[in-house]
């Protein structure tokens, strides 16, 4: 299955441990094979009363056997285990690489609980690839062969009972197991990806449910998924254990087989009496090799499954053809254009941007307003390369962001969105998410600038910022990004919700340090855009007008007719 490829390149490159987990396994399932059978050799051996060095060297042979057998089945684990956990850990750097291009689209096609499933559950199934699919058969082959060889020396229709009871165990026991499992296949991980989907929506809108008094219906909800996947989990359960169970049951009718047949053989005085004891308890033996082909079908299915699920999420159409290699240079302004782009989301029956086209020079200031859902976000998710256009050009420097690395381009820009996430920590680790080193004093600085002065660093900030208001949020957000380097400031709603003292006071402190950068505002409020070197008013995804705020205010177009009514607003507000 071409989705398991990426299990087999990361097997490759675990090779050393993997060879050396095969050895390991050979040698003790020979040495398990050859302890039972000198076992039952030198039972046999006793009623002969054979001379007491004979029965000393077995004793010693069986013990040394027993410790090669110790010893080679820990290195067997211990290798065999470690190159499972290095595997898991590439495949998880992989994935993990591989998924964050394609954020936040990603998020737009799956929901969030069952992307968390893939990312942990499914990446976790793999563990069972190589210990459960890959390694029984190859083990099984080994120590099957080297028995058969054995036994034949001493009895052909012994060896070849043997081949008969490895086609059972490693054939037709496993094909009935299969027959059985598509009927199940893949249900109980969709089930559990469907619960870990409803705990996360429930976890994340519990606020909303239990306003709404809809919390309790999600809860049975819930109830009802974690009793379908119990109801699965136990359909799998059994399945796998009647595998088991058929497994074990060929083992003793082999073994018994053994018997019968090496009894039959004695009195045609085809075999001699003193090796039956011997080769029933390497029959007993050599069948715990093939046990684990009874379950192979299933955590072979369960791993193709899951290595689907992952290659769905990270599929994507949007390949680039040009290798991203080039990047921004942080110590000058830096310059954007957009040709005729044209952008639309997935499943949108419109565009959010038309064949939209702008130049923004280094070191300029520039405001795009205008109403909501006009396009006006997503011109920055372009820039940032979060989402790639669906038609058109965008460059930085006169370099298109198809050549740009996407990691240059963050590095050189001061983001704040309209919802920026903060990490359960404390105040200092949130404004500390870059490499950048900052003293105490320079981040209390910072803070006073966005009218911060009695937060301390200290101060514990819950996951997304539960115990912040709004305010709150975007002007730690604008700390964060006010203790950047970069020359490109792109600001999405960065004080919508700010009183217009605090807000006023907040840009003052903002523009003086992006004085000498290129800058890009996003806002509704029209208020202190006469700083703006340019204003463009967007609307359906198009530029209606553009120009200073001196010269759109003598046009008395779009933008003249939205400040009246922001002004007659405020005037209103003021009069209650």
């Amino acid at each position: 299955m071409k989705e398991l490829a990426i299990l087999s390149r990361a097997m490759i490159q675990e090779r050393k441990d993997i060879i050396l987990s095969i050895m390991g396994g050979f040698i003790a399932g020979i040495a398990g094979v050859a302890l039972f059978s000198a076992s039952g050799y030198v039972i046999s051996q006793t009623v002969f009363a054979p001379p007491l060095y004979t029965l000393i060297v077995l004793t010693s042979l069986v013990k040394l056997l027993g410790l090669l057998r110790a010893a080679s089945r820990y290195g067997e684990r211990l290798y065999s285990h470690r190159a499972t956990f290095s595997m898991l850990s590439r495949l998880r750097t992989s994935f993990f690489a591989k998924l964050i291009p394609l954020t936040p689209g990603i998020l737009n096609k799956n929901r969030s609980g069952d992307l968390l499933a893939r990312i942990v559950g499914d990446v976790e199934s793999l563990q069972h690839y190589f210990l459960r699919v890959a390694y029984p058969p190859v083990m099984v082959v080994m120590v099957f062969l080297s028995t058969v060889l054995f036994t034949s020396a001493f009895s052909l229709w012994i060896a070849c009972l043997f081949v008969l009871g490895m086609l059972a165990t490693t054939l037709v026991v496993p094909g009935m197991v299969l027959i059985g499992q598509r009927k199940i296949h893949g249900r109980v991980r969709q089930q559990r990806a469907m619960l870990s989907t409803e705990v996360t929506e429930v976890l994340y809108g519990f606020r909303d449910l239990k306003v709404y008094g809809q919390l309790e219906q999600r809860e049975q909800q819930l109830q009802q998924a974690s009793a379908s996947l119990s109801a699965e989990q136990q359909r799998a359960a059994g399945h796998l254990l009647r595998g088991q169970s058929m497994h074990a049951f060929v083992t003793f009718l082999i073994s018994w087989g053994v018997l019968v047949l090496g009894a039959y053989l004695i009195m045609d005085g085809a075999l001699a009496g003193v090796y039956l004891a011997m080769l029933v308890m390497a029959s007993l033996t050599v069948f715990e090799e093939a046990a684990a082909m009874a379950t192979l079908p299933a955590y072979k299915q369960d791993s193709e499954h899951a290595a689907k699920r992952l290659t769905e999420t990270v599929q994507t159409s949007n390949v680039q053809s040009v290798q991203p290699n080039g990047v921004l240079s942080p110590d000058h302004a830096v310059s954007m254009e957009l040709s005729n782009v044209t952008f639309q989301y997935e499943g949108e029956g419109r565009p959010a941007l038309r064949d939209m086209s702008l130049h923004i020079t280094p070191g300029s200031k520039t405001a795009i307003v205008g109403p909501s859902g006009s396009g006006k976000s997503t011109i920055i998710e372009l820039l940032l390369k979060l989402r790639p256009p669906t038609s058109g050009d965008i460059r930085l420097n006169d370099v298109s962001v198809k050549e740009l690395d996407e990691h240059s381009i963050w590095q050189t820009t001061n983001v704040v969105l309209q919802q920026s996430h903060f990490f359960r920590g404390t105040v200092r680790d949130n404004l500390l998410l870059n490499d950048e080193e900052h003293t105490d004093e320079h981040l209390k600085d910072i803070l006073a600038k966005v009218q911060l002065p009695n937060v301390s660093l200290n101060d514990m900030v819950y996951e997304k910022g539960e115990n912040l208001s709004d305010g709150e949020k975007q002007r730690l957000a604008l700390a964060r990004a006010m203790l950047r380097k970069g020359r490109l400031w792109l600001l999405d709603e960065p004080t919508s919700s700010m009183d217009y003292v605090t807000e006023q006071r907040v840009l003052k402190h903002l523009y003086a340090q992006a004085a000498e950068d290129t800058l890009l505002l996003i806002c509704h409020r029209l208020m202190g855009l006469e700083e703006m070197d340019r204003i463009m008013v967007m609307d359906q995804g198009r530029v209606v007008e553009e120009g200073s705020y001196t010269e759109l205010m003598e046009q008395k177009g779009y933008f003249y007719e939205m400040k009246n009514i922001e002004q007659q607003m405020i005037g209103e507000a003021g009069a209650y």
